[in-house]
């Protein structure tokens, strides 16, 4: 009877699972896979019926490529120190909000507000701001004597980086605080008040305790927030469009397949993305054992 039971049980899984599958196949397997295809191919975007076969030639030529090389760069710089800081700041308000303060639930909701804006929407306004002519940020700096003139924050080739790492700090550090506020609250009261009635010290107890028991968490933070920061290309191309001094590899991908319209070639590069982008997931869950702890918690 208990066979059955697990039969009808794995039918009914599998029922349920099916249109997600079936959707899933649709919106990411096929399109990954023609993007596969096409990436051995000479086509080109105005007439993709049109090719032949060219082996690894197109992936050879991007990793010839030195915009190629400088496009990586860039991302990984931004993706280390955006995602480095964020979570340092979202650990800090994650304590900070899990504490009874008042107006806490006021806290948790308005921190969320630059998460909730749309990323092409906050980089126009954060454009705005730092203008140099007319930007607020500007104004006060002058205001306050601090400059003479107005610093071009955007056309800037030493500070665009910074704005760009600045903007998205901003934009997605309350997504880290959420993640790990989740984590704290998942931390069992007994232990901290055991700790606390013991007599050891507060930055004792969150080394010892609270920062191994939000491990999980942190981990799974920082994998979500490093595989969206690989993939970076709204922020940086509205900022500074094609510009190399902020140009990520999801940009210089675009450029070969929409601006010079080599679909084989953009392909390539879109490929080495994924496979980019995989390494580093795969490398991550390794280094933090996020499937030994996901394991643990189950």
């Amino acid at each position: 009877m208990s066979v059955k039971l697990a039969r009808a049980d794995r039918r009914a899984a599998w029922l349920f699972m099916a249109p997600m599958i079936a959707a899933m196949l649709v919106v990411a397997v096929w399109p990954l896979a023609r993007t596969f295809y096409f990436s051995f191919t000479d086509a080109y975007l105005d007439d993709p019926t049109n090719f032949s076969l060219v082996g690894i030639d197109n992936f050879l030529e991007v990793l010839d490529d030195h915009t190629w090389w400088i496009a990586t760069r860039n991302t990984l710089v931004f993706a280390s120190i955006s995602v480095a800081i964020e979570t340092v700041l979202g650990l800090a308000i994650a304590l900070l909000i899990n504490q009874a303060i008042p107006g806490r639930g006021l806290v948790r909701a308005a921190i969320l507000v630059p998460w909730a804006i749309p990323v092409v929407v906050a980089t126009k306004i954060w454009e705005w701001m730092l203008n140099d002519q007319f930007g607020v940020l500007n104004q006060m700096l002058i205001a306050l004597g601090l400059v003479d003139h107005g610093i071009a924050w955007t056309a800037s080739g030493t500070l665009i980086m910074g704005v760009v790492i600045f903007i998205d700090v901003w934009m997605t550090t309350p997504f880290m605080v959420l993640l790990i506020l989740a984590g704290l609250q998942m931390i069992p009261g007994e232990i901290m008040e055991a700790a606390e009635v013991d007599g050891i010290p507060a930055w004792k107890r969150f080394w010892s305790i609270t920062l191994p028991l939000l491990k999980p968490a942190i981990g799974v933070a920082v994998l979500f927030r490093v595989l969206d920061a690989l993939r970076m290309f709204d922020l940086a191309y509205v900022l500074a469009a094609s510009s190399e001094q902020v140009m990520t590899v999801s940009i210089y991908a675009r450029n070969r397949l929409i601006s010079f319209q080599e679909l084989g070639i953009g392909s390539a590069a879109s490929t080495w993305v994924f496979l980019l982008v995989a390494f580093i997931a795969i490398l991550i869950i390794g280094v933090l054992r996020l499937d030994r702890a996901a394991g643990e918690a189950a």
